[in-house]
């Protein structure tokens, strides 16, 4: 959620971040417009409330000097014109505390409309328009060893590590088994990203896959992107699409001690996308799946330190990338293709290559304090108030990509795919898988 007294003093500055965005910049009116409203009602209750309480405290005394006889007949006749003033300054309390109480959620829902503010230095467009920042890597010239490159469903298949035939059989289209050393890969990449979080100072966290609705609005996963959320409509409960969003609301409503920022965690959950707009898009394999395993990290961290903590969380996803010997680039994402909560993201794209093109594996996002003013997170120090802290949040692995990009890139001739080194005390110290 947008800190109201900014948007209040420079609404320019948020219009032009939702122009920036490609999206609805007359939001920002909207809610400017209500917040008015709300504010004069606001304003108009506490008057006539006080008036209220004034008339109040004339009109107890005067009742107990009319019990006692002590009141003349003029007496009598000012109190009464006081108890019909107070009950029409009655009606106008109730009145105006209605008129509050219906504008709040207008409010509310007109400041959700309105997107983090984008930071100035990311570049302005569409999808296509990101910015190259570096290439690590060359992606391999297969050509000169002499064979054509067989994509990650072949090699599966080959390996007797996917089965996209028997998922498809039992759950549909865009689902997947990972059997044998498809099932042991998977494992030894989780038990390396979760020991090299740790080593790195992240909490381990499982979190829950289903949340309650506030958690899921307050990540900002509902609006623009409620199209790709599985809810279960019974329970009232969202499957998440990443574990962002219980490591968000793992703190909601709390207050948290400034001087133990920044509090790092690494949650490892299934994720769940229902990839709606996709059709025909990735049907081949597992690219673009309903359920996948991720390991994710989040930081909560003092504001002042959001920029330099990004980029923290960026050189942590390199140099996992690094260990598993995969060439990637990484770009800094153009604004129209954030999502709602991101100031700022960067993606690491790694060379598929089959597809001959860069496909992103992991991504980091600085949400600034968009996320904790929605999820009311707010840190304090020893000599302040509590104010909003800044959220980020980085995926450390994404296992259906990363195993594409693996068998892909470090495949041979004869259809097995070296380990890197990093992963083979994982793999009980073996350095190639083996055709079945």
């Amino acid at each position: 959620m947008i800190d109201p007294r900014l948007l209040r003093a420079e609404p320019d500055l948020f219009r032009d971040s939702q122009l920036r965005r490609g999206a609805d910049n007359s939001a920002v009116d909207r809610f400017l417009e209500l917040d008015r409203s709300r504010r004069t009602a606001q304003q108009l209750f506490e008057e006539v409330r006080a008036q209220q309480k004034q008339m109040g405290k004339r009109i107890g005394p005067a009742r107990g000097a009319e019990k006692r006889g002590e009141l003349t007949e003029g007496q009598q006749a000012e109190l009464a014109r006081w108890l019909t003033e107070a009950e029409e300054l009655s009606n106008r309390v109730k009145a105006a505390e209605s008129e509050v109480a219906d504008l709040e959620p207008q409010v509310e829902a007109a400041a959700t409309e309105i997107d983090n503010l984008v930071d100035p230095d990311a570049p302005i467009g569409s999808e296509s328009d990101f910015r190259t920042l570096h290439e690590v890597g060359k992606p391999r010239d297969f050509d000169s060893e002499g064979f054509s490159p067989k994509d990650h469903l072949e090699l599966g298949e080959i390996l007797r590590a996917i089965d996209t035939d028997r998922a498809a059989k039992v759950s549909g289209s865009r689902f997947f088994y990972l059997t044998g050393d498809g099932a042991l890969l998977e494992l030894a990449l989780l038990n390396l990203a979760m020991n090299f979080a740790t080593g790195n100072g992240f909490t381990p966290i499982i979190p829950p896959a289903l949340v309650r609705p506030p958690a899921m609005a307050g990540t900002g996963f509902l609006g623009q992107a409620e199209e790709n959320v599985y809810r279960l409509e019974a329970d009232d409960l969202y499957l998440v699409g990443t574990a962002e969003v219980p490591l968000a609301a793992f703190h909601s409503n709390e207050i948290l001690d400034a001087e133990q920022l920044p509090l790092r965690y690494a949650g490892f959950s299934p994720c769940f996308r229902r990839e709606a707009g996709s059709h025909g898009r990735d049907t081949r394999g597992i690219i673009r799946v309903h359920q996948f395993d991720k390991v994710e990290m989040f930081s909560f961290c003092n504001p002042d330190e959001a920029v330099a903590e990004h980029e923290r969380l960026l050189s942590w996803e390199q140099e996992f990338l690094d260990l598993l010997e995969l060439p990637y680039r990484v770009i800094d994402v153009a604004t129209g293709d954030l999502g709602s909560s991101a100031a700022r993201k960067y993606d690491i794209e790694a060379w598929i290559p089959t597809q001959g093109r860069y496909r992103e594996v992991t991504s980091t996002s600085n949400c600034t304090t968009f996320q904790s003013r929605r999820l009311n997170i707010r840190m304090r120090s020893k000599s302040g108030s509590p104010h909003p802290l800044a959220t980020l949040n980085g995926t450390l692995i994404a296992m259906p990509r990363v195993i594409v990009a693996l068998l892909e890139n470090h495949q041979s001739a004869d259809g097995s795919v070296a380990i890197p080194e990093a992963l083979r005390p994982y793999l009980g110290g073996r350095d190639r898988l083996l055709p079945k």
